[in-house]
């Protein structure tokens, strides 16, 4: 409560001042917390972290990280969004602060990552939420839904694919190892998952005069956590297990047409992996989505937070109501 300190007997003017200010602090609301915080829980013996945030009664938001990076890539969209809403964001095995078991004691498959995630989400009690989905967090994020779509309210879609035309030429050496996966053709695929390589998932395609709005260690991060032994011969494997997606687009896509989830698009169109093209095509099955392309890239929340926050708050203000 704001009090007034006077020497002498108080004005009438003062007495009514303090009065207000005192009516004023008590009708004002009380001020919510939106410190992330970091945790972890077992899932078939496998930790999985997660970054948590906003009130436990509020409507869920689960963002799905993307590769190569992990929660980390939501770290500054969570405290912008948890005033209003209970907001999630896990680390899949191998990825982040989760657990990276050996290959011959996880299956590092999609479908995999899915069940885990799926696990994950019934033993925090998440019955309902949206879903903030960006590069692998969308086939992941997608299949959730294909396994559980009376569980989704909503539809965040950030530079994630679920249609073909959305690969860039980028994609041809995947497709190589998809039609031969030959030992040739994984080496060839090596070549991305180096420090560098893991730099221009982020800075690809990107003005110059907009590289010094990237935090360096974003990708630094993301090559310390590749760097563990046997964690670049696991990301091939998912390389490789990425054509089970492509598979499953029809799936997905029949998902959007029948149960027409409100749904918003923000994609940075610099993104030298998924085209805009790929952006533009999730209308043809959501006519109603609401499509914001951005002067950005793959990580387009890297140099658009709060731009991107902005558009989140008002599409969950109208659609995710408390």
């Amino acid at each position: 409560m704001t009090s007034l300190v006077v020497r002498g007997r108080p004005s009438r003017r003062l007495a009514a001042l303090a009065f207000e200010l005192s009516a004023t602090a008590a009708e004002a609301p009380a001020i919510v917390d939106t410190t992330v915080s970091h945790h972890g829980v077992f899932i078939d013996g496998v930790r999985i972290a997660y970054r948590e945030a906003g009130p436990k009664d509020a409507p869920v938001l689960l963002l799905l990280h993307g590769f190569p990076s992990s929660s980390f890539m939501y770290r500054e969209l969570m405290p912008r969004l948890a005033d209003q809403w209970h907001v999630i964001a896990p680390d899949y095995p191998g990825f982040g602060d989760s657990d990276f078991p050996p290959s011959g004691e996880f299956d590092y498959s999609f479908a995999q990552l899915t069940r885990t995630l799926d696990k994950f989400t019934t033993a925090l009690g998440l019955n309902r939420y949206a879903l903030y989905i960006q590069d692998y967090g969308a086939p992941v994020g997608l299949r959730l839904a294909l396994a559980h779509p009376e569980r989704v309210t909503a539809l965040i879609v950030q530079n994630g694919n679920a249609y073909e035309e959305g690969f860039s030429g980028a994609w041809d050496p995947l497709k190589a190892y998809w039609r031969d996966p030959s030992r040739k053709n994984r080496e060839q695929l090596r070549g991305w998952l180096t420090a560098e390589g893991m730099r221009q998932q982020y800075v690809a395609g990107m003005p110059d005069s907009e590289l010094p709005k990237f935090a360096p260690e974003s990708w630094t991060l993301d090559w310390a956590r590749l760097s563990r032994p046997g964690n670049i011969d696991m990301q091939i494997g998912l390389f490789g297990d990425y054509r089970r997606n492509v598979e499953l687009y029809p799936r997905f896509q029949a998902f959007f047409r029948e149960h027409q989830p409100p749904t918003l698009i923000v994609w940075g169109r610099h993104d030298p992996f998924f085209t805009e093209a790929g952006a533009r095509a999730y209308l043809r099955d959501l006519p109603e989505a609401e499509l914001h392309l951005l002067d950005a890239g793959h990580f387009a929340l890297e140099t658009r937070g709060p731009q991107i926050a902005t558009l989140v708050r008002d599409f969950l203000d109208r659609n995710l109501a408390r």
